[in-house]
């Protein structure tokens, strides 16, 4: 049962809330569960081969801004006796926070106050490098991060919440982080993106989400702390934290429900990734004015907050500049769209929610346009402006900075994208049951393909003998400055044999210059990965009988042959391991990987029964 207690400070008497204090504390541990939950979410939509890199950037944000947070940034944020443009150094260390509340109306501890506030900062760097997902390097990460939550998020924080902040004195809303969560990241997503480039496949890849289960379990994990997000910022267990709540809700699925809508009626297929994308815009939506509006205010934030995000999603292409998991078109879009209606329908009876029963109207703010406060959207572009203006400008020097030390290069190597961000700066995979060398696998199937035609051919042909087998030898001609020519011819079965394999090893290991081409086999590389899932129901029957044979050792294949893309391709796979291990070509993973080799076939063909001859 909560109880209230008053305590007095040698210098100001306060109260503390025991009910507040608790349900301060844990929304503050349910917005912390949001980054794993984006780390989910932002990991389903990449490609299989980035999966990691993102959750374990997510984290990352995490312990580096909490690490932050206790050192300066909560003092340069809250501190009392800051400037108008940002804190000092008052409460450095955390000195001063404990149970006295930060401000006097609040009744909950400072030490709980600044630990919600640290989920915040936590989250929002994580949000930014969503735009940068499947090409930027790991190293320079921590450092972004400290320097970024230092000069961004602690400045515009200090404006929006702090007492002393300009934007707070000016009057701009932000009832839970409008402008430092959504606009700031979404404004920091575009610099980081402009910085590193576009993918070196952004022209022919769709990139088709990798895993959708991970980016509903993603989704739902966020809704959750997004109650606890929006409503916990009311700072007290009351009736506008529920109202708050309820707005958020209903936001987040009137949004999902219209943008479900406008994917159907542009591709006629009832997506779940957009009923996952629509959630999102609209929670990010109503975060500024989910404790300032009316239930059916919320309705507008979700419905207008989903149409201007999906627009601006579906011409993303034209803004010039790679976002790859759409950060600027849901959550600064979304943002910005929520500020300027929170301007519009923030009413005064909604914020008399977190005031004492009886308070005076005229100790009550105002609310916007429905309260006739005419000047409050002007004041809300204000800020948007502001804001965006900062962390753009603040984020792309930052980031060129950083890009000018040689052992901070933001962007990976070619060869190390090709191989992605796991593997290549990890050492690790999301799947290591599964097979990651993409291309490696097609290059195995043009060659399965040919012998199977091969064979075919020679059934029709009389002039061979049966003792031929319709072998297949791939010949190459290798030149340095030249593309790779592939023919098939047949020879004896011994020089077949031994043909195919010495030719097949060698044009894995030839590659030497990335821009050497395959004649004929071009259209198979960094191919968009297609979902298959009408696989064969039957397909341990299909099987039944194949004769899985271990292939000798080969030698490792160069990272720069070619590109590990998805393991979305649902095709069935013969594997067969090897003992040797070939040194690790990156930087970071500093030891020696073991090699696997896979074959596959996207059917099963007629003589599916006949013993697969060894390579």
């Amino acid at each position: 049962m909560s109880t209230n207690s008053s305590l007095i400070n040698t210098e100001v008497e306060y109260t503390i809330n025991t009910g507040d204090t608790g349900w301060v504390m844990l929304c503050a541990a349910l917005v912390f569960l949001m980054s794993p939950a984006l780390g989910f979410f932002y990991a389903g939509l990449a490609r299989a081969k980035n999966a990691l890199s993102l959750m374990y950037l997510t984290i990352l944000s995490v312990a580096v801004v909490s690490f932050q947070w206790y050192l300066i940034g909560y003092s340069l944020t809250f501190s009392e006796t800051g400037n108008a443009f940002i804190g000092d150094s008052a409460h450095f260390l955390l000195r001063g926070v404990g149970r006295a509340p930060q401000y006097a109306e609040q009744t909950i501890p400072a030490s709980a106050f600044m630990l919600f506030q640290c989920m915040f900062a936590a989250i929002t760097p994580a949000l930014a490098f969503g735009s940068a997902a499947e090409r930027m390097s790991l190293g320079p990460a921590i450092l972004f991060i400290f320097i970024w939550t230092t000069l961004v998020y602690d400045v515009i924080t200090s404006w929006v919440w702090s007492k002393n902040g300009w934007l707070t004195q000016l009057g701009a809303m932000d009832f839970a982080g409008g402008t430092p969560v959504h606009i700031s990241s979404g404004l920091a997503a575009v610099a980081y993106a402009m910085v590193v480039g576009k993918r070196r496949d952004y022209h022919e890849n769709v990139n088709t989400p990798h895993n959708v289960s991970f980016v509903f379990l993603g989704l739902a994990l966020m809704w959750f702390g997004w109650f606890c997000f929006n409503a916990g910022s009311a700072l007290a267990a009351n009736a506008r934290s529920v109202h708050s709540l309820v707005n958020t809700h209903l936001s987040g699925c009137t949004a999902g429900i219209v943008w479900v809508l406008m994917d159907y009626q542009h591709t006629r297929k009832w997506s779940i990734i957009g009923l996952c994308t629509g959630a999102v815009a609209g929670l990010a939506t109503i975060t500024p004015g989910s404790g300032l509006v009316s239930q059916s205010s919320s309705l507008a934030f979700g419905a207008l907050g989903s149409i201007f995000c999906n627009i601006i999603l579906r011409y993303k292409h034209r803004l010039g500049f790679d976002d790859a998991l759409d950060v600027f078109a849901v959550h600064y879009i979304g943002g910005l769209v929520g500020l300027i209606l929170t301007g519009i329908f923030a009413e005064q009876w909604v914020i008399a929610l977190g005031y004492p029963e009886g308070t005076p109207l005229e100790d009550i703010p105002m609310g916007g346009w429905l309260d006739g406060n005419w000047m409050q959207v002007p004041i809300q572009l204000a800020a948007i402006a502001s804001v965006s203006a900062w962390s753009f400008v603040v984020t792309y020097l930052i980031l060129i900075v950083l890009n000018k030390i040689p052992s901070l290069t933001l962007r990976l190597k070619d060869e190390d994208e090709i191989i992605g961000t796991d593997w290549a700066e990890m050492g690790e995979r999301a799947y290591g049951y599964l097979p990651m060398d993409e291309e490696h696998a097609r290059l195995q199937q043009m060659i399965d393909d040919a012998k199977i035609r091969s064979e075919e051919e020679d059934d029709d042909d009389d002039t061979l003998s049966a003792t031929s087998g319709g072998e297949v030898q791939m010949d190459e001609h290798v030149t340095r400055a030249g593309p790779i020519d592939l023919s098939l011819n047949t020879e004896t079965i011994a020089g077949r044999k031994k043909g195919l394999k010495h030719n097949l090893r060698q044009l894995m290991m030839s590659r030497k210059d990335k821009n050497i081409a395959i004649k004929g086999v071009s259209h198979i590389l960094e191919e968009p990965v297609i979902f298959n899932y009408a696989q064969n129901n039957n397909i341990l029957k299909v099987l039944d009988g194949t004769n899985f044979e271990q292939k000798k050792p080969v030698r490792a294949i160069p990272n720069n042959l070619v590109e590990m893309d998805d393991m979305t391709d649902q095709r069935n796979y013969h594997y067969s391991s090897t003992e040797e291990a070939g040194p690790s070509t990156t930087a970071s993973s500093g030891r020696n990987t073991p090699v696997h080799e896979y074959e596959y076939s996207d059917k099963v063909p007629s003589h599916h029964n006949k013993t697969h001859k060894q390579l």
